[in-house]
């Protein structure tokens, strides 16, 4: 099984929806592929509460997945392991994201193969509302998913 990994700064909001979202689609659409999610920067999300934002696991359930937000888990911290054992990785905000890989995982981004990383330009809540941002990302899932499903090497 492969790994996309999709990155955000606190693994609570965009990244999370993204990897849900491809979770539930990968088996009929994505075979061979499972997502995971971290944040670069979780100590930053000092104002999120719970387990992850209502508005992402509303619009998984609008999207017809049964997602519990009680029984969801905590964001999860970005580990250079984790890049490690990525196939492919996708940060979600380009201006956001790189300079927080630049800074906090600087000897993995200078090692890393450029083709096994790309970023999107979705922005957080406080510059774009998720009843925007949010099809945004499942626009791009889909998409993703289309490319992953016709890849049958490592990216």
């Amino acid at each position: 099984m492969r790994t996309v990994l999709f990155l955000c700064t606190g693994n609570y909001y965009r990244s999370r929806f993204a990897e849900e979202l491809f979770n539930f689609s990968a088996l009929a659409a994505c075979s061979g592929w499972t997502a995971a999610s971290r944040g670069l920067a979780v100590d930053l999300g000092v104002h999120n509460v719970g387990p992850i934002a209502r508005s992402a696991a509303e619009a998984l359930r609008q999207r017809g997945m049964n997602f519990d937000l009680l029984a969801a888990r905590s964001p999860l911290q970005l580990e250079a392991a984790d890049l490690d054992r990525a196939d492919h990785i996708v940060a979600l905000k380009k201006a956001e994201h790189l300079p927080l890989l630049r800074e906090r995982f600087s000897g993995w981004l200078n090692g890393a193969n450029p083709g096994r990383i790309e970023y999107w330009h979705i922005d957080d809540v406080d510059r774009m509302a998720p009843a925007k941002a949010l099809p945004l990302i499942a626009e791009e899932v889909e998409a993703l998913m289309k490319r992953l499903a016709g890849t049958s090497v490592r990216l």
